[in-house]
């Protein structure tokens, strides 16, 4: 018997056989929806350079968790715009902070919701850099305290999950301590572990008002032309007890997500952060993209890279698409 020779080919797919066989799937709740609280009463500032979202005071944080909910997004991660602004960020760690009632707000109107905070000083310093300065740098050391401070601050508000994003040394196994000392060792830690100094976050910097008044942050943050470098932060992260390991930025750095997939057994994060979004968004508004599937394909990607999780302005929209 003479057999025809075998020539591989493509699989054929209907629509159904490609949904039953698709590998990455994309869900509303794995995605998490930043917010940026500001002081007041019944506002809401949209910010410039990042369309459709906007800055908005403690009473208005219902309306925007309960919309969350019914999408199906059921997570949201805090920035605080504080009153005033001093040298060591004490607003941070105030008991009656922005990010402090807006957590009980949340907590009071809409427990479902997954409160997650951001931990660090950037937003509170008069200067802008994520910790406390001593000669015009800034103080590893000082700065821990005023970290675990914050996060304890949060739980005691009734914060579902801390995130401390200042990449200081050590910061994690200092919140973890804290934490534990006073009973609250059932909060996870969603470590910053690989976070870049990146030229992605301009928009946020103008949205929680957070620009350094001098310099950068070099320093204390990673650089992006370092790989093998992450998998050392992140090591040392879940050596001090991080629950979760995050990378920031998403998109530029989806083979650092991949390497922290391959190497770690923890969640991973990863923030699709402001400038990734407002890239997006303008291209869209110029109709050069189309808009919704770009979005789609971005976070899709992300997904597909090894992040369990994804922190994302399109948080929203992203939903309103799976629904649709």
């Amino acid at each position: 018997m003479v057999f025809p020779e075998y020539r591989p080919r493509r699989m054929r797919q209907n629509e159904t056989f490609r949904s039953m066989i698709r590998e990455t799937r994309l869900h509303a709740e794995q995605l998490v929806y930043p917010v940026f609280i500001m002081p007041g009463k019944d506002r809401r500032e949209a910010i410039p350079s990042m369309p459709g979202i906007d800055r908005i005071s403690v009473d208005q944080l219902k309306k925007e968790a309960d919309e969350c909910l019914e999408l199906g997004v059921r997570s949201l991660l805090l920035f605080g715009l504080p009153e005033k602004k001093d040298g060591m960020g004490s607003g941070a760690h105030a008991s009656n902070g922005i990010v402090q009632q807006a957590i009980r707000e949340i907590k009071k109107e809409t427990p479902e919701i997954t409160v997650i905070t951001d931990v660090c000083l950037c937003e509170y310093t008069d200067h802008g850099h994520c910790g406390c300065l001593i000669n015009d740098e800034v103080d590893n050391d000082t700065t821990l305290e005023l970290l675990s401070r914050t996060a304890l601050s949060h739980a005691k508000a009734g914060a579902d999950m801390v995130a401390p994003s200042d990449m200081m040394d050590g910061r994690v196994s200092e919140i973890r301590s804290v934490l534990d000392e006073n009973d609250f060792q059932k909060v996870p830690i969603m470590s910053y572990a690989v976070k870049y100094a990146s030229a992605f976050y301009g928009p946020f910097r103008e949205a929680a008002d957070c620009a350094p008044s001098f310099g950068d942050r070099r320093s204390y943050q990673m650089d992006p032309a370092n790989s093998r470098e992450a998998l050392r932060e992140a090591t040392l992260d879940v050596e001090e007890g991080a629950d979760i390991l995050m990378v920031k930025p998403a998109v530029a750095y989806l083979d650092i997500i991949r390497s922290l997939r391959d190497e770690f057994d923890l969640p991973i994060a990863a923030y699709h952060v402001s400038g990734e979004y407002a890239m997006i968004k303008a291209a869209a508004e110029k109709g050069w993209i189309d808009g919704e599937k770009i979005m789609a394909e971005t976070l899709l990607s992300i997904r597909r890279a090894g992040a369990d999780i994804i922190i994302t302005y399109c948080a929203k929209d992203m939903a309103r698409l799976l629904q649709g």
